[in-house]
């Protein structure tokens, strides 16, 4: 009895490495600092898009992005995310449709919801602050880049300068361009072009580059090495909105909709990713909307800054389009989702559940 015990135990290791090597599932996972449910879900905030407070050119925003009802206003704000990927894949976090996802962690902050949504658990004990300090958690990124399957076949970039921190690069040998860093390495000329150009663009911020450089050398990099798990972090929305310049932070919603196409466009034209991919979008926060001007804001003392709201598509997603149905999801099952996706195991210390897409 023993010894068929022992048979039915190897059996079934030897099935489950065998499943994980043949899992073909590539994962892009993005997120957009601080960008608000409301703007997802309705577009352009009517009590903003006409202030002068926020905006400094109101009646060419107005001509850009408003519209007569919220559905033709988020259209014109994401029109990739409402036109395609409505039809493709599922939208979570309309509210005032019952559909709810939130955060665990207490803090409604950067560094905290970062951990949250790579870790798959809130640690308010440590991470309570976005000091530059090395995450003690372990991110799904190092997870995977341990395994034989994900060896070199993990990259992280954003635009803010603290996530070689979050993501603990030193530790986990995860590669990670992020902040004002160049592409190292081999490097094709498009990526020589973007390092001379970095230098030569300044960002209105000290810590936080502009999109555009994030997003291309995370393009790059995919066409030359086709890694299978990839984090990018898209940082102006937060900082514009800081800033109190609704019209940028609707402008950069705007064209981080379109990045986002260009990424779906290009992995499916990839062999290495066509119909193998899943794309899985969040925030790391939300924003406060009364009083008016804590949409600038976040952090625990911010009514709503812990609602965000999820969208996926890709291989196997139902095609749910935007949900209206009533439900809670939370940041902290992303990370055991995309475990799940990958065919890796879910540790413990992992606290969400895995989402059914």
């Amino acid at each position: 009895m023993k010894n068929k015990i022992l048979l039915l135990m190897a059996a079934l290791a030897a099935f489950l490495q065998v499943s994980a090597q043949d899992n073909n599932t590539k994962v892009i996972l993005v997120t957009l600092d601080g960008y608000r449910w409301q703007e997802l879900f309705t577009g352009a905030d009517s009590l903003l898009i006409g202030n002068k407070e926020y905006v400094h050119e109101a009646d060419i925003l107005k001509e850009a992005f408003w519209r007569d009802t919220p559905q033709e206003r988020r259209v014109a704000l994401m029109p990739f995310l409402w036109t395609q990927v409505e039809k493709m894949g599922q939208l979570h976090g309309n509210r005032t449709l019952g559909s709810k996802v939130n955060l665990t962690n207490g803090m409604w902050f950067s560094y905290p919801g970062y951990n949250e949504i790579l870790t798959g658990a809130a640690d308010d004990k440590n991470i309570r602050s976005n000091a530059k300090m090395q995450n003690p958690n372990t991110t799904i990124l190092e997870r995977y880049n341990n395994t034989p399957e994900g060896k070199n076949k993990v990259a992280a970039f954003g635009s803010w300068d603290v996530f070689p921190f979050i993501i603990n690069e030193e530790r986990s040998g995860v590669p990670v361009n992020a902040g004002f860093e160049a592409a190292t390495g081999s490097l094709n000329e498009r990526e020589k072009f973007l390092n001379e150009l970095q230098k030569q663009l300044p960002s209105p911020w000290s810590s936080v580059r502009l999109d555009a450089f994030t997003h291309h050398y995370a393009l790059e990099h995919m066409k030359k090495e086709h890694p299978k798990l990839v984090y990018i972090s898209y940082g102006e929305t937060d900082d514009f909105a800081h800033d109190g310049d609704y019209q940028a932070y609707l402008k950069s919603a705007h064209n981080t909709d379109n990045l986002i196409k260009q990424l779906w466009d290009y992995t499916q034209q990839d062999d290495f990713y066509k119909d193998q991919t899943i794309f899985i979008i969040s925030t790391d926060h939300g924003r406060g909307t009364e009083p008016l001007d804590t949409w600038r804001s976040h952090g625990s003392d911010i009514k709503g800054a812990d609602q965000v709201w999820m969208v996926t598509f890709g291989k196997d997603v139902q095609p749910m389009g935007e949900v209206k149905i009533e439900e809670q999801l939370y940041s902290n099952q992303f990370a055991p989702t995309i475990l799940q996706l990958l065919g890796m195991p879910i540790a413990k210390e992992i606290k969400g559940q895995p989402l059914k897409l």
